[in-house]
């Protein structure tokens, strides 16, 4: 089965996890308070960031293909950033 990448959006932070729907377990999450946030600025930065580096970590435990769930939110801004950031990390969806 492949994993979800399920993304929450507040007004603050973004947050992202990918799920394992077939052992009902989350498998990683990486939000900005794990971002370094040196020399970034900008929300959007830095969800590009925060998918970047849960691409890089997903790839550690050997997983490359994902189902992005946007949440119910429009794919624009923040959410496409943490898009663009998984897919240029390395993952496929």
């Amino acid at each position: 089965m492949v994993p979800r990448l399920c993304v929450f959006r507040s007004n603050n932070y973004i947050y992202s996890q990918l799920i394992d729907d077939s052992n009902h377990s989350i498998l990683m999450a990486v939000s900005e308070k794990h971002i370094d946030q040196k020399g970034i600025e900008g929300k959007v930065k830095m969800a590009f960031e925060v998918g970047k580096k849960l691409a890089i970590l997903a790839n550690e435990i050997k997983i490359k293909k994902v189902v992005f769930d946007k949440g119910g939110y429009q794919y624009q801004g923040r959410v496409k950033a943490l898009a663009d950031g998984a897919r240029e990390g390395g993952l496929v969806f």
